[in-house]
């Protein structure tokens, strides 16, 4: 099954969003931050990143950035998954390179639709 790389600085989360993942079958790992995506993204090539906003360092916009910009990593669909709920947010994400928008608290079938339709682009 497919790679799903999870970037979150936020350990429950991590979990959270794993295990619903998991149950489905997808494969999993785990990033704290934006530069640990960028890193991970390069070595494993998931086949979607999950991308929170706020995390330490590097946040979820300027990694999303990062890695459409990269040649090695433009190909991977980014969905970003963060508690930042105003549409100027979503607006930004989609905006640096993130092909859809989740809000947290995000329900397991919500998460599994949008992991689904990002691995169909």
């Amino acid at each position: 099954m497919a790679l799903v790389l999870i970037a979150d600085d936020s350990p429950t989360d991590q979990h959270i969003l794993s295990r619903a993942l998991q149950q489905q079958g997808f494969e999993t790992v785990t990033a704290e931050d934006g530069e640990e995506a960028i890193r991970l993204a390069e070595q494993r090539t998931p086949d979607v990143i999950l991308m929170d906003i706020v995390m330490p360092g590097m946040n979820g916009y300027q990694a999303t950035r990062r890695l459409v910009q990269n040649p090695a990593t433009a190909g991977i669909p980014v969905v970003i998954v963060s508690t930042k709920k105003q549409e100027a947010d979503k607006a930004w994400g989609l905006r640096q390179g993130a092909v859809s928008y989740l809000t947290k608290p995000v329900t397991d079938d919500a998460l599994v639709a949008a992991v689904r339709s990002a691995l169909q682009r």
